[in-house]
Parts: C-alpha cells; structure tokens; sequence
C-alpha cells in the first residue's frame, strides 16, 4: 500500500484535531455502539427474545451481535472508512476543477507555446480547482516577471518555479488530508479482527474444557464471534487499503498535472527571456 510523502502529508495528529475528524470519530463510535445495543442486540432477532441465546435462523443481525463486544469497535471503523472516502471523493474532486484535468493541462500548454498568458488565465478561472490555482499563481508571477528585466533571466527563472512549488504546498496538505486516517484504519481493522478472533477462540476453547460433556452453545458462541470478527475486520481493512490507493493515484495524477503545467510555464518563459 503507498504512502504519502512526509513532506507534503499532514500527520495523523494533524487529521485528527481537524474539525471534520474531530466531529465525525466520536459520534461514529456512538451510533455504532447504540446500533450494536439496540439494533443487532434486539431481542426481536434471537429465539425466545433472549440476545443471549440462539440468534433467528437466517437473522443476521443476531448473527452480528454474537461477534460480542469487538463488533461494534468494527462497525464504528467501517462506518468511519465510508465517511471519509465520502469526504475525500468530494474534496477531490473539487481539487480536479470543472472538467478534464489532462484537457486542461493540454489547452494550457498548447496557449504557453503561442504565449497567450492572457488567455491562460482565463482557462485558470473557468476550470477552477488544485491545479488551476497553482498554474494561475506561476503565470501571474511570469507576468510579472516578464516586465521586470532588471533580474537576470535565471534568477526570474527561478522565482517562477519557487512561487509554483510553494503554492503546490499549500494545495496538496488539503488534498491529503484524512488519507492517514483511511491508511490508520486500514491497519487497524485488521489487528482488531485478529483480537476478536482469539477471544471467540479462547471461548471456544473453554467450552470444550468444561468437565463433562462439552457446552455446545458456549462453543458454538465462541466460533461466531471468532469468524464474525475476522469477516468484520478483513472486509473493512480491505475497502480502506482500495480507497486509499484509489484517492493517492488521484493525487498522483493531480500532481503530475501540476508539474507538467509548471515545466511549459518555466519552459516558455526561458524561451522568451533569452530571444
């Protein structure tokens, strides 16, 4: 699974002393227990109304209930993966702008190489968006740098480039952010399952060494919670690990977007600068 880079990523603390992070953890964690409680544990859902007992064969919700106390730490993290993939999806998707993102570099350069910089501002302010900011900040500060020949070309050269890269900066930590908490999850999930599996087991086991004839409904118990909890887990870890690769090769591509954009500014400029 990738990672993002350190320098451009915001941590784990970070995300989560965000508002949105800040707000939507702890109130998951309680929907998912009052669901665990009063939704799977209803007594509707197992034989003679007891959440003790036997779940209603084919009642899956009784099924769930018997995964015992790790299921609803898993359901908070399943519940807390689609939120913020929701999340990332549309703040990504507003970092992507109005339209293609390749057609937009493509127009950008193609407006470059007929030194159009008016008309690329423009196309800036119609597409919006991460890689719109980015390319309207390096062609504002080209067009400052056009009328200023009293630095020499290189050093103009290399303003240009410092401006694209700091406001890169400043637009990638928000397309970043939250990824570590998918990627966090991703991790957790898993090790959450594999707890809930060994205390299903360890109740397993203990039913079987019970004096007598073993106690078929505390083993019985104890396998559910032991595969309930691995379903659980491997499922959630699972979806996270596909939204984050999914939401970093968007990124990546953005990104690249803004380098290809940055070199044609950079590149006409030089061009120019030395005719």
């Amino acid at each position: 699974m990738k990672t993002p880079s350190k320098s451009t990523s915001p941590s784990l603390g970070d995300s989560l002393k965000s508002g949105f992070a800040a707000v939507v953890i702890p109130l998951e964690i309680i929907i998912a227990i009052i669901l665990f409680l009063y939704v799977f544990g209803s007594p509707d859902n197992f034989q003679n109304g007891d959440n003790t007992g036997h779940p209603i064969p084919g009642n899956y919700l009784g099924i769930i209930y018997r995964g015992g106390i790790i299921v609803p730490m898993l359901l908070s993290l399943l519940m807390m993966v689609i939120t913020f993939g929701i999340e990332r999806f549309i703040t990504i998707q507003m970092a992507q702008g109005k339209g293609s993102t390749q057609g937009f570099i493509r127009k950008i350069k193609s407006l470059m190489d007929a030194n159009n910089v008016d008309q690329a501002l423009v196309e800036c302010d119609k597409q919006k968006g991460s890689v719109a900011n980015v390319v309207k900040a390096g062609l504002h500060k080209y067009n400052e740098l056009t009328k200023n020949t009293s630095i020499e070309v290189d050093k103009r050269i290399q303003l240009i480039q410092k401006d694209i890269e700091e406001t890169t900066q400043l637009e990638m930590p928000m397309m970043q952010k939250n990824l570590v908490i998918i990627a966090t999850i991703a991790s957790i999930a898993t090790l959450l399952g594999l707890l809930g599996t060994v205390l299903g087991m360890i109740k397993s086991f203990a039913a079987l060494a019970t004096a007598g004839a073993p106690d078929s409904v505390a083993l019985a118990n104890g396998i559910s919670e032991a595969l309930i909890n691995t379903a659980f887990g491997i499922g959630t870890s699972a979806i996270a690990i596909i939204l984050y690769n999914f939401f970093t090769s968007k990124i990546d591509s953005l990104t690249y977007g803004i380098d290809e954009a940055g070199f044609s500014i950079i590149q006409n400029f030089t061009a120019q600068a030395k005719v």
